[in-house]
């Protein structure tokens, strides 16, 4: 834990739950992912089935637009959306 979460933790904030994130993309699953946003304009780099930043920045983007959490973390629900 690091001194800022434990002065948070001081002035009342609640604790942490990192939980469990959802289960993420298959390679294949990924990379249709990356054919998609690239459709879309965004600048994933290579499609690979590897969430690189690109990807990650993309994902976050995307998840703003349609009003998911927008945490980059690409799940299947954010794949069948698109």
């Amino acid at each position: 834990m690091t001194a800022a979460y434990f002065a948070n933790r001081l002035e009342g904030s609640a604790v942490f739950n990192a939980g469990n994130p959802e289960p993420g993309l298959s390679g294949d699953q990924m990379k249709t992912l990356q054919r998609k946003l690239q459709a879309m304009g965004y600048d994933v780099g290579e499609i690979d089935g590897i969430l690189g930043s690109g990807t990650r920045h993309a994902v976050q983007e995307v998840q703003k637009k349609l009003g998911m959490p927008a945490d980059a973390w690409p799940t299947p629900a954010l794949l069948n959306r698109l």
